[in-house]
């Protein structure tokens, strides 16, 4: 009898080039931790007005966390049958993770130290009683990352109901998870410190505020972060970049009934702005023409329009387009209109498919608009519950149904030149992509702090990935350790 034939060795080859594809490709875990090594380590950044320690504002930026992906499919899983909602301007980025935004704190460049608080938060609810409330009931919010000498602790406001009692407890500023910054320097940043992929573990005193879900150690989602460097003495970007010097014009109140300057808020859904960046669309979206990106909402600005005090009726114009991109998506947003009567409001735009020519002044969501109000110079709506009208259901290809439920609207209309609009959730710049240069430089241990003066401020929905040189040395280690491991069993086989 003829022995068995050997196996080829094409599979072996495509196995080693399956291993290597996905690590260029970012997909083998593992692949390392810590800061985004986005340019090349700088050297301490000089003192500021004679601060030795180079002592600088933080302020703008934001935190990327799912605190627990497993305890997120457990709490909307078949067993809680329950949800989770966002407070205070929080989003949501995909991938299971939530976004929370406008950083404030400061940074030392000599020693590293580093702390800044951002806002928003989340509210997980599950396992419903009869009396409509819920067992489950535990909200997160304003995390808070403080580093100083290698140590890095996540601290939030906790609001948890005991599993089992009841009981229900409340405290400021927990400190829930421990940060592992082994191998991480974090001197000598510039205009923004840049973590990413930092594992987390729950603390002890976390475990409690946790209502007894988890036990202290166990292991947390990792947590990512950029924040803006500004100038402690001015306010000016760290960068040193000069502004214009020209002072703004000053605002002249409009004629009576005409308004300049509004602004409307809306995300359009989070579940369509979930779609676009998942993996089935595996899209993104694009600001233009003065739109911006709230992390929660868009603002649409510039606002124009008349307004009737005495009947509380609204007509406005505002600037800006989000255009939604991704497999078999093409939808853009513009011309956004508002109405408001009789406590009825209309958000409207120019919505154009596939690239195509826009359909004018399409209705696409009504809204509750009694509780337009008067206060601190502005006619104001906030967060008004919106649902998707006959012609917005058809402007998002029947994705969803006439009265669906959709983001709220918030309207701000300044009825004199010294009212202030509400600020937008800062997200800060955008954290730059890593350069291939620098990922070498970033091999031997993959974390290091981004040392960067980039001013991409492009939309982005994730932080970008780690240096991939380690990553693919170890990757190709394990390959050829699996090749030999292959051959050694052919060769007894034989």
């Amino acid at each position: 009898m003829l022995p068995p034939p050997r196996p080829a060795r094409a599979p072996v080859v495509a196995l080693l080039a399956a291993v290597l594809a996905a690590v260029l490709a970012g997909l083998v875990p593992g692949v390392g931790a810590g800061a985004v090594a986005s340019a090349a380590p700088a050297a301490p950044a000089a003192p500021v007005d004679g601060n030795a320690d180079g002592a600088r504002t933080v302020s703008g930026g934001r935190l990327d966390w799912g605190i627990k992906s497993s305890f997120q499919s457990y709490v909307t899983g078949p067993i809680a049958q329950g949800r989770w909602d966002l407070q205070g301007g929080a989003a949501t980025i995909g991938g299971g993770r939530f976004r929370f935004h406008s950083a404030k704190g400061g940074y030392e460049a000599g020693s590293g130290a580093f702390e800044a608080g951002f806002s928003g938060g989340v509210h997980f609810t599950g396992h419903k009683k009869p009396d409509g409330s819920y067992e489950l009931d535990l909200t997160i919010s304003r995390p808070t990352v403080r580093i100083k000498d290698g140590s890095g602790t996540l601290y939030a406001d906790m609001s948890s109901k005991a599993k089992g009692t009841g009981e229900v407890t409340q405290a400021s500023q927990v400190p829930l998870a421990a940060l592992d910054l082994k191998g991480v320097d974090m001197r000598g940043a510039g205009t923004a410190v840049t973590l990413a992929n930092v594992p987390a573990t729950l603390t002890a005193d976390g475990a409690k505020a946790f209502a007894g879900y988890y036990t202290a150690g166990t292991a947390l989602d990792p947590v990512a972060l950029s924040a803006d460097v500004l100038a402690a003495a001015s306010g000016a970007p760290a960068s040193g970049a000069p502004s214009s010097g020209a002072p703004e014009p000053e605002k002249k109140d409009a004629p009576k009934g005409e308004f300049t300057g509004a602004a409307v808020d809306w995300g359009v859904r989070r579940t369509f702005r979930e779609y676009v960046t998942g993996s089935i669309a595996q899209g993104s979206w694009k600001l233009t023409d003065g739109a911006q990106d709230g992390g929660a909402l868009f603002r649409f600005p510039d606002g124009k329009g008349t307004y009737d005090a005495e009947a509380h009726a609204l007509d406005a114009a505002f600037t800006g387009t989000v255009r939604f991109t991704g497999k078999h998506l093409d939808l853009a947003l513009s011309a956004v209109k508002v109405t408001a009567k009789d406590g009825k409001g209309t958000l409207a735009a120019d919505v154009a498919s596939g690239g195509g020519e826009p359909r004018r002044n399409v209705s696409l969501v009504t809204f509750d608009a009694a509780g337009l109000q008067e206060k601190d110079g502005l006619a104001a709506v906030t967060e008004a519950p919106a649902r998707l009208t006959a012609d917005g259901a058809k402007a998002f290809a029947g994705m969803y149904q006439e009265g669906a439920e959709m983001d709220p609207v918030s309207l701000a209309v300044p009825l004199d030149a010294k009212a202030k609009l509400p600020p937008l959730p800062d997200l800060g710049k955008a954290p730059a992509p890593a350069p291939a240069a620098s990922a070498a430089q970033g091999a031997d241990s993959g974390r290091k702090v981004s040392a960067n003066s980039a001013t991409d401020t492009s939309s982005d929905s994730s932080f970008p990935v780690l240096p991939v040189a380690a990553g693919a040395a170890g990757a190709v280690v394990a390959a050829v350790v699996v090749l030999a491991v292959l051959r050694r069993r052919r060769r007894s086989a034989g």
